[in-house]
């Protein structure tokens, strides 16, 4: 079924951008690209801290004096001396965060811990699959958030889903205690995630906002690449085992369950949401309508040998990590691996909410399949939101501000669950 595109834009803005996406209507999609200058010149390394860094702040997931040191001492472009330095920094932490919880201080305890529990994760950025650190320092980032979970109140929960021959890791916290269904947020990362990045974008937002909140690694994200898990076409088919645990619990209002993708889980969310009625409203930061043309238009899938020689290390290996993660050997492989990867938005009867950045949204693919996306979704509170670059909110995934996020998301929430 057709309709008409309905946008919202929160400001009208001039579009002042100095970073990648400059020039109006780009061909290109850099889901790295930002609006403008943070801290490196490095383009990869000024990204990932800009966005997964200092937006995790909002969130206690970094503090900025710590975040700031650390950058200060790393090299510009140089994967080894970001793996050094934010590792070094998650010992210091953690060691403040064990010393508070011997002595009974739970808040400084949680939040030392789970701050720690991140840098780990920052850590991780750019390392190689052959480096034994990549399992240690996951591993170690997902116990540190485990022993912080019963500091909280309600407490965070780790759980497992069986999913063939592996689990899916995963958080959930309760809106409350009082054991009553509530309404749920499941979110849903992409091609580079882990549980814990997902926890500190907009955990705080949910539970503010009286709102369980839920997330899973699926086949592909966090470290299920290393037992063969990479990504897969049909996400739909383990979706389905996550929103059977999740509608399991008592604590799920099942006619309040949401889920919230951003990067690939603009694709993931959607095509589950296909196949599975039980969900009752989605959103997206962005659609991924069809990843196969959104890769093809992504400037590393497509680089010359002499372009590749001339990356950085860090960016350099962010790209064959991602590789690793969809299980080809060569950043031209990323397109073929994403044939077939696609949702139909005349399936999905369900409301649909699309947030996208201001820089993303001028990529002429991405403005592309937003609109298809509103065309074929038939439930007319579908809405999208381009939120703006004069707010600071235009990157992929709107990481740099996750206060707009959780206002648009869960007031577009609010109003479908009212």
């Amino acid at each position: 079924m057709k309709r008409t595109l309905f946008v919202t834009v929160f400001i009208v803005t001039s579009l002042l951008c100095c970073g990648a996406w400059a020039g109006e209507d780009s061909k290109a999609f850099d889901a790295h690209a930002t609006t403008f200058h943070y801290f490196f010149k490095d383009g990869d390394m000024d990204f990932h801290f800009g966005n997964l860094v200092l937006g995790a702040a909002r969130n206690g997931g970094v503090e900025i004096g710590e975040a700031f040191y650390a950058a200060s001492r790393i090299k510009d472009g140089d994967a080894v001396s970001w793996q050094k330095e934010w590792h070094e920094l998650a010992r210091r932490v953690e060691a403040r965060g064990e010393s508070a919880l011997r002595a009974g201080h739970v808040v400084s305890a949680r939040t030392q811990l789970i701050r720690a529990a991140y840098y780990y994760r920052i850590s991780l950025l750019g390392m190689l699959p052959g480096n034994p650190e990549l399992e240690k320092r996951g591993l170690k980032c997902r116990s540190l958030m485990r022993q912080a979970g019963p500091l909280f109140d309600p407490p965070l929960e780790y759980f497992e889903i069986p999913f063939e021959n592996t689990v899916l890791p995963g958080y959930f916290r309760k809106a409350d205690n009082s054991g009553k269904p509530a309404k749920t947020l499941l979110m849903i990362g992409g091609g580079e995630t882990f549980i814990e990045d997902l926890f500190f974008y907009i955990e705080p937002q949910a539970h503010e906002r009286g709102y369980n909140f839920m997330t899973v690694d699926l086949p592909g994200q966090g470290l299920l690449p290393h037992a063969g898990h990479v990504f897969r076409t049909d996400t739909n088919v383990p979706m389905k085992n996550v929103v059977d645990y999740a509608l399991s619990r008592p604590d799920v209002a099942p006619e309040k369950f949401a889920a919230y993708g951003i990067s690939g889980g603009g694709l993931f969310v959607p095509q589950a949401a296909m196949h599975d009625s039980r969900i009752k409203a989605i959103a997206m930061s962005s659609a991924v309508v069809d990843a196969y043309p959104l890769f093809a238009a992504m400037p590393a899938a497509s680089a010359t040998r002499e372009e590749i020689d001339s990356w950085s290390s860090f960016h350099a290996d962010i790209v064959k990590s991602i590789c690793w993660r969809y299980g080809v050997d060569k950043p031209a492989g990323l397109i073929e691996a994403n044939k077939g990867n696609t949702f139909d938005p005349s399936q999905i009867a369900v409301p649909a909410l699309l947030v996208v950045g201001e820089g993303e949204y001028r990529s002429q693919e991405v403005r592309r399949q937003q609109k298809v996306a509103m065309d074929g979704f038939s439930d007319t509170r579908s809405r999208l939101v381009v939120t703006p670059s004069d707010e600071g909110a235009s990157n992929h995934c709107i990481m740099e501000n996750r206060s707009i996020v959780g206002q648009v998301v869960f007031d577009w929430l609010d109003e479908i669950f009212r």
